[in-house]
C-alpha cells in the first residue's frame, strides 16, 4: 500500500511528475489561498508525509491529528512555522529548503536597501498621483550608498551573499554573528563587531538572521536608540525580531531615517497598522525568494525531501 501525502498549497503540475507513482497525493487545490485550519486537521488524519509552506502552523494539534505522521517537508529555510519539540518527541523528520534561495534572498535584500535609501517606492507614488510639478535641489533626496558602513546581522548564507553585493558598492562591511567567520571575511572584506558597536556604526542594517525565541525583539526601542538618526533598517529574515512598535515610534520621530521590510510579526499584516502610514518605509508581501526559477528549485527540494524521508534513499535537507 502506498505511503499518503498531503500538499498544503497547489504545486505545479512538472513538480509532482512521478511522485503519484510512490505515493498517494491529496493537495489542496488552491495557489492564492491557505488551506483552512479545519480541513488541514482533517486531511492530515492518515497520512505519513506533509509538504507545507510558512502560512502553515505545523504545531501539536496536527501533529497529533496525524498518529502516522514520518516527515514534514517545509518548502522554506525557516522553519519557525513547525512546533520542534513536538516533531522530535514524536519522532517526525523536519525538512526545509536552504541553499536554493541564498542569491535571490540577497539580491531582494539589496534592492529593498537601495529602494528604501533612494525613495523610489515613494517618487513612483508622487509621479503616478499627478504630484511632480517641477525639479527642485533637495526634492526627494535619499542617502548614498557607495562608500557607506553595512552592518549585517546574521552572517550566515545570504549574509554573506548580501556582503558580496555590498563590496561591489564600495561598502565597509560589518558584521554580528554568533561566531566568526574568517573564510567570508577574507572573501567580502567584511569584519566582526559586537552588535552594539554594529547599531552605532553603520549606515544600513540588515537583519539575516533565522528565527529563534531567542532573537525575537532583538531590535527594539534600546538598539533603535542607539543607530544614528541617519541610519535605514533593513529585515528580510523574519517577522518577530524588530519590535513593530518600537519601529514606528523611531520612524515617526525621526529617531532613525528609513526602514525596509519584507516580513512582518503578524502575516499578512494588518491594512490598518500604523506602520504603513509612514512615508519612510518600504513594505513588501514577503517576497525574498520570490523569483520563478527559485521557487521552482524550493518546490523541486521539498518534494524530494518527503520522497527521500519516506524511501529511505537520498539525502534529506533535515533539521532535527
Amino acid at each position: 500500500m502506498k505511503k499518503k501525502i498531503y500538499i498544503t498549497r497547489k504545486l505545479p503540475d512538472r513538480i509532482l511528475e512521478g511522485l503519484d507513482k510512490h505515493f498517494d497525493i491529496d493537495m489542496w487545490p488552491k495557489e492564492e489561498e491557505a488551506v483552512p485550519r479545519g480541513i488541514l486537521l482533517e486531511k492530515v488524519k492518515d497520512v505519513q508525509g506533509i509538504l507545507c509552506m510558512l502560512t502553515e502552523n505545523m504545531d501539536e494539534e496536527v501533529m497529533e491529528a496525524a498518529p502516522n505522521l514520518e516527515v514534514i517537508s517545509n518548502m522554506a529555510v525557516g522553519y519557525n512555522n513547525i512546533d520542534m519539540n513536538a516533531a522530535d518527541k514524536r519522532g517526525i523528520i523536519v525538512t526545509n529548503t536552504p541553499g536554493v534561495l541564498t542569491e535571490t534572498t540577497a539580491d531582494l535584500t539589496f534592492a529593498l536597501l537601495m529602494a528604501t535609501a533612494r525613495r523610489l517606492v515613494e517618487a513612483s507614488d508622487e509621479l503616478r498621483g499627478g504630484k511632480w510639478k517641477t525639479w527642485s535641489p533637495m526634492h526627494l533626496t535619499g542617502m548614498d550608498i557607495y562608500g557607506s558602513t553595512l552592518g549585517i546581522i546574521g552572517f550566515g548564507r545570504i549574509g554573506q551573499a548580501v556582503a558580496r553585493r555590498a563590496a561591489g558598492f564600495g561598502m565597509e562591511i560589518l558584521y554580528y554573528n554568533r561566531s566568526k567567520k574568517p573564510e567570508a571575511e577574507k572573501e567580502t572584506g567584511a569584519r566582526f563587531t559586537e552588535l552594539d558597536d554594529l547599531l552605532r556604526q553603520s549606515d544600513f542594517i540588515c537583519i539575516l538572521l533565522p528565527y529563534s525565541p531567542e532573537v525575537y525583539h532583538l531590535i527594539s526601542g534600546k538598539e533603535l536608540s542607539m543607530m544614528k538618526k541617519s541610519a535605514i533598517l533593513i529585515n528580510t529574515a523574519r517577522g518577530g525580531i524588530v519590535d513593530e512598535q518600537a519601529l514606528y515610534i523611531a520612524l515617526k520621530s525621526g529617531e532613525i531615517w528609513a526602514a525596509g521590510l519584507d516580513v512582518f510579526e503578524k502575516e499578512p499584516i494588518d491594512p490598518a497598522d500604523p506602520l504603513l502610514t509612514l512615508t519612510n518605509l518600504v513594505t513588501l508581501p514577503h517576497i525574498g525568494s520570490a523569483s520563478i526559477a527559485t521557487r521552482m528549485k524550493m518546490a523541486e527540494l521539498a518534494v524530494a525531501n518527503i520522497h527521500h524521508a519516506l524511501t529511505g534513499f537520498g539525502e534529506v535537507k533535515r533539521v532535527n
